[in-house]
């Protein structure tokens, strides 16, 4: 079965982009000259750190993409923890194929199965609190499907994929208007869309509470003044509270102490360290 073909339009361009860049016009010269045409060979993904998987599927998506007489068996399944030598899946092909696909799929499967892995020590940190872990738009440019399942794989949960599917009001948005001015201009125009308003402090805060807004983002509030906000988003009713700015996995458990609802964490996406995976062939 050729799976690419059931790869999400963007993720498939990404991968015939990947493999592009790595096989160029002229293929894998190297495997060209040492390896028979005709030759197969059978292999593993192997974990060589323990983590968290995400993005299996896509490594099927690799190797359909470039031949498809290579078999993908996937052990693993995405949010599962894995330890050191744990198998994430066994492939079996053409032995070319599967050089040409090596690093295209590790390149996926390391870096998604990285995000899940640190997604999922933030999600840890903050067990018991009832505060969940949400991504951010600070995402690989053409990655963001692929880096937002990471994260749900990993335990935590998405905020809005683009500018089109929500609105957040920024800085920059209110920075003529004022926060109560904006915060009703989107409200009128929203539609069934949510709308989150980011306030710097508890005087815009109580702005955009008094403007009627019923979702809002604290951008680097100190603890104290965090607190503070989530008791006047109480008393204002159902009111979703979101705590962002400069996350860390040292701090992200106080921060959830505070009674926050969600925690966005940029890191999670554009910093997460890739996880040590290997393709072994037997």
């Amino acid at each position: 079965m050729n799976y690419s073909t059931d790869l999400p339009t963007a993720v498939a361009a990404l991968v015939r982009v990947a493999l592009a860049e790595d096989l160029a016009a002229a293929g894998d010269v190297t495997a060209q000259a040492t390896v028979a045409q005709d030759q197969r060979a059978r292999g593993a993904f192997v974990a060589r750190r323990p983590g968290v998987v995400a993005g299996l599927g896509w490594v099927v998506g690799v190797f359909a993409a470039v031949d498809e007489r290579v078999e993908v068996e996937l052990v693993a399944g995405d949010g599962q923890a894995v330890q050191v030598g744990s198998v994430l899946a066994r492939v079996e092909g053409p032995t070319r194929a599967l050089l040409a696909g090596e690093r295209t799929a590790l390149n996926l499967l390391t870096h998604l199965c990285g995000v899940a892995t640190l997604t999922a020590r933030y999600v840890a940190e903050v067990a018991g609190t009832g505060a969940v872990i949400r991504d951010t738009r600070k995402t690989l440019p053409g990655m963001r499907v692929l880096q937002k399942a990471a994260v749900l794989a990993g335990g935590g949960s998405n905020h809005r994929m683009g500018l089109s599917d929500g609105m957040l009001i920024k800085d920059n948005h209110v920075a003529g208007a004022g926060v109560a001015a904006a915060t009703r201009a989107a409200l009128e125009q929203a539609g069934d869309l949510p709308v989150q308003v980011e306030v710097d402090d508890l005087d815009q805060l109580d702005e955009a509470l008094s403007a009627g807004a019923s979702s809002v983002l604290l951008d680097n509030f100190a603890l104290e003044d965090m607190r503070t906000a989530v008791e006047r988003c109480r008393t204002a009713g159902e009111v979703f509270v979101e705590a962002s700015g400069g996350v860390t996995l040292e701090t992200v458990g106080a921060i959830a102490r505070t009674g926050v609802d969600a925690i966005a964490v940029g890191a999670l996406t554009h910093s997460a360290p890739a996880l040590d995976v290997g393709l072994d062939f037997d």
